[in-house]
């Protein structure tokens, strides 16, 4: 799932030829954003809020009068209890590349979401230009993708080919990333005639709220960071160093809890034997064979939410049972390929060197296991034109607005250091770093899901810290 939102992690993804007859007969003129009603997509039939669904139809390229017509699909859920004041909260899901509104229905049906989710007030959610529900999808079937990158030569170079075939049908590629979507959101605050919005993002939903707050913050009152992705933090470089660290500290655990040494023990040392193992070439075992870019994306993938079985995991993996693996390997189609790197090319990847990215793996080989996917993102950016690049994007936040920071202890993308480093830049903000959870800290964190609720509530308060985990508790692991 990487990073994609707990909330609403992508469940599927619509294809270039389903959208491209819709997007291409869209008006050939500019014109002011509105919004359409439209019918729900998605199985809400036990679903006990009410939801309204439809599309923010606005200029693929603002300011440009022959522009195309482009809709971003949006779902208002109405608040159960709602408190007078209050005004409603705007969801930005993670990737990029996922969707909000796909996983919805079973989101709200969660007995956890809905702790804090239209509790008190409307929650709108949107599907980001260029993905989910939303047209048009730059989705490029038969790639994969992940986080740690294109997993094979031939995934690269089917996405270069998909985001070229988009390009000769006429999308404009350079309108689709951060600062794209921040306009996005105050188009729809205006049309929707909201005064005032609340803005809750999740992994990479948090570089969209930075967005916001640095080139639209108007109306914007609240804002809460889950596993905040911050726009001054390096992708690719030092990227796999970030997962060997989250792996690190997750074997560190284990190694403490009597139960888990007697069962894994000496894990850091076994796993590096067979991280060079497979970087020494492709291990095939049972007809199937798997690289080093399988075993790197699992790691990753996994230590994102899965750190409560990833001792068990890779213990499987160091005795020859590579079903984690095979696992992963088989599911690795969860994000719109091509508005995953439109964000990238745009935002992330012109500020770091591809060079760069096997620096300081030399003497730890559970990184280098990253590294040649890693640097596939960079070839697919020089690959595709994405327009101009500014400095801006990569700039730290300074903003006044009232931001909470939730930040998980274990997590190999957005690890605590961005978190409490970004935060210096946000004018009375509030940091919280919560022992042993992992990405997504609200999805299990029922302190979080409280403190989300309240600071959304009065941002001017401290919020409630007593219920966390203390710095030194024992994390809880699974073996069977």
């Amino acid at each position: 799932m990487s990073r994609l939102s707990w909330i609403a992690a992508a469940t599927g993804a619509l294809t270039l030829t389903a959208l491209a007859p819709t997007f291409l007969a869209g008006a050939a003129h500019a014109a002011a954003p509105r919004f359409e009603k439209t019918a729900c997509v998605g199985d809400y039939k036990d679903v006990d809020l009410r939801v309204q669904c439809g599309a923010l139809v606005v200029d693929e390229t603002r300011g440009d009068p022959k522009s195309r017509r482009i809709k971003v699909a949006v779902a208002i859920v109405k608040a159960a209890r709602p408190k007078a004041g209050l005004p409603p909260v705007v969801y930005l899901h993670g990737g990029p590349g996922g969707s909000a509104l796909k996983g919805l229905p079973r989101m709200l049906k969660s007995k956890a979401s809905r702790e804090f989710v239209a509790a008190d007030q409307d929650w709108i959610f949107i599907d980001q230009r260029g993905g989910g529900l939303s047209d048009p999808n730059l989705d490029c079937p038969g790639t994969n993708l992940t986080d740690a990158g294109p997993p094979s030569d031939k995934d690269a170079d089917g996405i270069v080919a998909c985001l070229k075939a988009f390009q000769a049908k006429g999308v404009n590629l350079s309108r689709y990333n951060a600062v794209e979507v921040a306009k996005d959101v105050q188009d729809l605050r205006q049309v929707l005639k909201l005064p005032l919005i609340d803005l809750y993002g999740g992994s990479y939903g948090t570089r969209i709220e930075a967005a916001i707050q640095t080139h639209a913050p108007r109306g914007v009152r609240a804002v809460v960071q889950d596993s905040p992705w911050p726009p001054e933090a390096d992708w690719t470089v030092g990227g796999p160093a970030m997962v060997s660290s989250s792996i690190d500290i997750v074997m560190a655990k284990c190694a403490v809890v009597a139960e888990c040494a007697k069962r894994y023990p000496d894990l850091k040392a076994k796993l590096a034997v067979v991280a060079e193992r497979w970087l020494a070439g492709p291990r095939t075992i049972d007809g199937k064979t798997y690289n080093a870019d399988d075993l790197g994306g699992y790691l990753m993938d996994a230590s994102y939410f899965t750190a409560g079985v990833l001792p068990r995991d890779l213990w499987k993996i160091i005795q020859g049972d590579v079903s984690p693996v095979a696992d992963f390997v088989g599911s690795r189609d969860y994000y719109s390929e091509g508005q995953f790197m439109t964000h990238l090319c745009k935002e992330e990847i012109p500020f770091e060197a591809r060079a760069d990215v096997a620096k300081g793996t030399e003497n730890d080989p559970v990184a280098r296991l990253m590294v040649v996917s890693m640097q596939r993102i960079h070839d697919v950016c020089k690959a595709i034109d994405v327009g101009a690049i500014s400095k801006v994007e990569q700039a730290p936040v300074k903003t006044a607005i009232p931001t909470l920071f939730l930040a998980a202890e274990i997590d190999p993308g957005c690890p605590p250091e961005l978190t409490k480093a970004a935060a210096k830049g946000y004018q009375g903000s509030q940091v919280v770093i919560v022992t042993n959870a992992t990405h997504g800290v609200s999805r299990g964190s029922p302190c979080a899901r409280k403190a989300i609720r309240a600071f959304f509530q009065d941002p001017t308060k401290p919020v409630d810290r007593s219920c966390l985990p203390a710095a030194d508790e024992a994390m809880t692991f699974t073996y069977e």
